[in-house]
């Protein structure tokens, strides 16, 4: 798609010319949340493995038909920026074989359905829970999302 470069003053501003009717996609912003050690230690230091050590990313997502699913595959793609990374902002996402398989919506509770063949979100009770709180709270800023379940039950355990 060309563009055109117009400085103005000491700004520059860029204005994309779509192509012979091409129209611009419209994107929607979600929050993706992922983890700051340094925003969940008790008063001795300690880390406390909360979701008080949640921060929420924005991201520009396309409009589609499932926003959910696409907000969490974004979120355990784990594409955090060096910037956020230097503030120190982490994730174990992606984890190798790790994927959304399904997700279906009934009376507030979503059930997500992932692969995880080599049991990747196992591994401690604070690493468990930091994963699942991610994909909960990120699913949950949708305002029909009340509850969210994760299926296969084995998912996230100690």
């Amino acid at each position: 798609m060309p563009a055109v470069i117009i400085l103005v003053g000491l700004g520059v501003w860029i204005y994309k010319i779509p192509k012979g009717g091409e129209k611009e996609s419209p994107t929607r912003t979600m929050l993706l949340y992922y983890y700051n050690a340094k925003k969940d230690q008790d008063a001795s230091g300690n880390i406390q493995c909360s979701r008080q050590g949640l921060v929420s990313i924005e991201r520009s997502i396309p409009v589609t038909q499932t926003p959910i699913q696409d907000t969490v595959r974004l979120l355990i793609s784990g594409a955090l920026t060096p910037e956020e990374k230097a503030q120190g902002i982490s994730t174990e996402y992606p984890l190798p074989g790790f994927a959304l398989k399904a997700a279906s919506l009934s009376g507030g509770t979503l059930i997500l359905t992932f692969d995880d063949p080599v049991n990747r979100t196992s591994g401690g009770s604070c690493r468990a829970g930091i994963l699942w709180f991610q994909i909960e709270a990120t699913a949950k800023q949708f305002p029909e999302v009340k509850q969210v379940r994760f299926s296969p039950e084995e998912l996230f355990q100690p």
